[in-house]
């Protein structure tokens, strides 16, 4: 990648040849490091090989200085050099070969978030994905599914490294398209949010969580990459993806309406409209805004505060100049229920799992506990499945934090969000509210262990997590 395409606010959709990384879950790394070698959906490479033939793509992670804009730079671990990692275009059901290059001094792993995956592959050590040793190089190979907007990061705890995890910059976009009548649309455009420079705060009860200095869309600060130019009529699809390592986004774009085609890459059967997008920590969105109202404007968070801070980019009509502008949006509404079925059927469960979610307090200037049904990872109880079957899935938020939690490998239908019936949204990542419950349907079709989190990165660190197993 040239240096002009280096500082561009978009997406690059160029696969440059190396990434970035970071890790340390102590007992999995010694555990899953013996076990490279027995692990048939990986291949380990060596540096001298000229046997293989080459990879559709390269990823490599390691080290780098990272300009964001406002004369900050940061030292993180990325992929490929660059932030986001390369942007990697795969077709669903046509298979994949990816090298990785781990150029760290400690191990590291690349999740698949969204795919649909063999557990081997999917790029969790607590499924039993094999770690990549440090200097060391793993080829993966699988077959893309679903179609959608979905991610590849690191699943590395931080614990309380703040240059690990996702508070690192090691996220890319993983763009599944279908194998036939893909859409068209005036432009394409990727957004990228994340937060950098993290921090220990003090929350309201004394225990510990995570502030930042500064976001960016697309590894940029707010004024400090090129706009997105459009022009008046046109249709522009909007692909955003948080990569937050914990915080929930809220965005709008003055004078204008989003229109949700998809949420988490999954088409929604509702294309409603909308005046704001919310998105939790690996939620994503895809929708469409018709460019109907000229000016520059800020496309960013809601929050003065957050928009000041770097989480916004520039949306640039044709023949405009001047400031952007930033206006409050009329409505902050956001349910998932809109875009879902407008008369939910009625379907009963083979298996119901109720998940209830609590926290416990450690003391003044510590994280908090996080416990599923009353146990912390890796001490909680496995969740039974049974291949073929419904099982309905009962989010229970007893805590005072929202939680969007995840579920790999599979995506779920929402039913009922606190008593509300719906159907027809199928989702990987849900933000489940302080005290709500909400209620959603996962049909048991892709054996294998399955890791269900919260995806926020100290969350997940202190105990928010459980295995699903087929049995």
């Amino acid at each position: 990648m040239d240096a002009t395409s280096q500082r561009r606010g978009n997406l690059p959709e160029s696969v440059p040849e190396q990434v970035a990384p970071t890790l340390n879950r102590r007992a999995f790394v010694r555990t899953a490091s013996l076990a490279w070698a027995s692990v048939p959906s990986f291949r380990l490479l060596h540096a001298q090989s000229t046997t293989q033939p080459a990879a559709d793509y390269t990823l490599e992670i390691a080290d780098i200085e990272w300009d964001i804009g406002a004369r900050r730079k940061i030292h993180t671990t990325a992929y490929n050099g660059q932030i986001p990692g390369p942007l990697l275009r795969l077709t669903e059901g046509k298979p994949v070969t990816i090298d990785i290059v781990n150029k760290l001094d400690h191990p590291e792993i690349v999740h698949w978030h969204g795919q649909s995956i063999p557990s081997e592959v999917d790029g969790a050590m607590e499924e039993g994905s094999p770690m990549i040793p440090p200097g060391g190089h793993m080829r993966i190979q699988f077959t893309p599914r679903p179609f959608g907007l979905h991610w590849y990061h690191t699943h590395a705890p931080a614990n309380r490294d703040l240059r690990r995890g996702l508070y690192s910059g090691q996220f890319g976009v993983l763009l599944v398209e279908p194998g036939e009548n893909p859409g068209r649309y005036d432009q394409q455009q990727f957004l990228v949010l994340h937060e950098w420079e993290p921090y220990f705060a003090a929350s309201d009860d004394g225990s510990q969580e995570i502030g930042y200095s500064s976001g960016s869309i697309n590894g940029r600060m707010l004024g400090h990459g090129d706009p997105i130019q459009v022009r008046q009529g046109q249709r522009v699809l909007f692909h955003v993806l948080n990569a937050s390592a914990t915080q929930v986004r809220l965005l709008s774009l003055p004078g204008h309406q989003f229109q949700v085609l998809a949420l988490d890459g999954r088409p929604v059967p509702t294309q409603a409209k909308v005046e704001t997008l919310r998105l939790g920590p690996a939620e994503r969105i895809s929708a469409t805004v018709t460019m109907d109202h000229p000016g520059v404007w800020i496309l960013g968070e809601i929050n003065q505060q957050l928009r000041s801070s770097g989480t916004g980019i520039v949306i640039e009509y044709a023949g405009q100049s001047g400031k952007p502008l930033s206006a409050d949006p009329i409505s902050l509404a956001w349910d998932y229920r809109s875009f879902g079925e407008l008369a939910p059927p009625n379907q009963k469960p083979d298996i119901t799992i109720p998940l209830v979610f609590t926290s416990k307090f450690q003391g003044h200037g510590a994280m908090d506990r996080w416990r599923i049904n009353g146990k912390s990872y890796p001490d909680t109880d496995p969740v039974l499945l049974k291949q073929g079957l419904r099982h309905r899935l009962i989010f229970d938020n007893r805590s005072q934090d929202d939680h969007p939690v995840h579920l790999h490998r599979h995506a779920f239908e929402l039913v009922s969000i606190n008593g509300a019936p719906t159907s027809g949204v199928f989702k990987d990542v849900v933000i489940i509210k302080a005290g709500t419950k909400v209620e959603a349907d996962l049909v048991a079709d892709n054996p294998g262990p399955t890791l269900f989190h919260c995806h926020q990165q100290d969350h997940m660190d202190m105990g928010f997590m459980t295995l699903f197993r087929y049995g």
